[in-house]
């Protein structure tokens, strides 16, 4: 056993081989191909990003002034409803005729 063990630690501990690059570092980069790529991509994106901005401000401005119209028209169906309400005789007493 004490004999499998030395065998064994002498081949573990022996010299292993340095790897070797087989591969041309010229064929592993993107290239001009894939410069125009990612290029491409990030105008893509900074637009649609933008265009997203622009309709985003655009919805947020007609909520504003459909609020502003609501509560405009609120005002002016509380104003005609109180004019409404109010005693005629009690301002003018001929209003009658």
């Amino acid at each position: 056993m004490h004999d499998a063990l030395v065998a064994f630690a002498v081949a573990v501990t022996s010299a292993t081989p340095t790897p070797t690059s087989t591969v041309d570092p010229d064929l592993v980069t993107p290239g001009p191909w894939g410069f125009a790529a990612i290029v491409f991509i990030a105008v893509a994106v900074i637009l649609l990003v933008w265009d997203m901005m622009r309709r985003i401000r655009r919805g947020r401005v007609r909520a504003d002034i459909d609020e502003q119209l609501d509560a405009e028209a609120a005002a002016q169906a509380d104003a005609a409803e109180s004019a409404t309400e109010t005693d005629d005789e009690d301002i003018d007493p001929d209003a009658r005729r």
